[in-house]
């Protein structure tokens, strides 16, 4: 089985992403949501972040920082599926790939913006105490309660969505020859470009928006795997309208192909 939807050419409706709140009413969802308010408050002051004062370097700060914990539950989720289809020996229904791919995003995520600001030695120190201190922690959550980590996860991702779209809106607003002006027209990095088929014009606001997009899919993902119940399919997909999709689109080239009768 393969995953969800891949990322990259998004049209202009999926960029038009819009901000979403699942309401928590279980206490698994209501631990969720209260421990990802926690975490912002702590991650808002160890970044530095203010809404009020959205600068390119602060901007820079908190995403690199942000994404190299991003990627990790993608893959711890991978990785716990991955082995316990081995155990059963079965399949996942479609959800090991989707989360390598989830994973793969959020570092691509943090490919694109190294290319823009090159983290120092401290910095780099607290990333590795991050990912140890998260990683651990998300594991051995992930182990007892998978329903919790999505649910932690969807929270988080819409946090994300939140933040990007006042990234997105302080750089259309800024003053013109402002710092954060120029990322109107400045060029996304080569691999932004690359990834997100944005084009040899493609600026870093567009890439803002593409990464905003991201964000918005694993939100509604996650939140919508913390509701599976256990043996349940990958519900983004289907097999067999996958290949009732690729049986119609034959047919379709073969009538366009095929001479027409006089």
């Amino acid at each position: 089985y393969g995953g969800g939807k891949s990322h990259g050419h998004y049209t202009h409706e999926e960029l038009d992403v819009k901000l979403t709140h699942i309401e928590p009413k279980v206490f698994v969802d209501k631990l969720a949501y209260n421990t990802v308010k926690l975490v912002r408050v702590l991650f808002d002051a160890a970044t530095g972040w203010r809404n009020d004062n959205i600068t390119p370097n602060n901007i820079m700060n908190r995403v690199i920082y942000l994404e190299t914990i991003a990627a990790v539950p993608g893959m711890v989720a991978a990785i716990i599926r991955h082995f316990k289809s081995l155990r059963a020996m079965e399949r996942d229904g479609g959800l090991l790939n989707m989360f390598l791919e989830e994973a793969n995003n959020e570092r691509m995520h943090l490919l694109t913006f190294v290319g823009m600001k090159n983290p120092g030695r401290l910095f780099r120190l607290a990333v590795i105490l991050g990912q140890f201190g998260f990683g651990s922690a998300f594991l051995g959550a992930y182990i007892i309660s998978p329903k919790f980590c999505h649910r932690f996860v969807g929270y988080v991702e819409e946090e994300a969505c939140s933040t990007y779209t006042k990234i997105i809106n302080a750089i259309e607003s800024a003053p013109e020859g402002s710092d954060l002006a120029n990322w109107r027209t400045e060029h996304a990095p080569n691999i932004a470009k690359s990834y997100w088929k944005l084009g040899e014009q493609g600026t870093v606001l567009d890439l803002m928006y593409a990464v905003r997009a991201d964000e918005a899919e694993h939100r509604d993902v996650n939140h919508l795997v913390s509701r599976l119940k256990e043996g349940e399919a990958n519900p983004l997909y289907n097999p067999e309208a996958k290949l009732d999709m690729t049986l119609v689109k034959y047919l379709e080239d073969l009538m366009k192909t095929s001479p027409q009768k006089q």
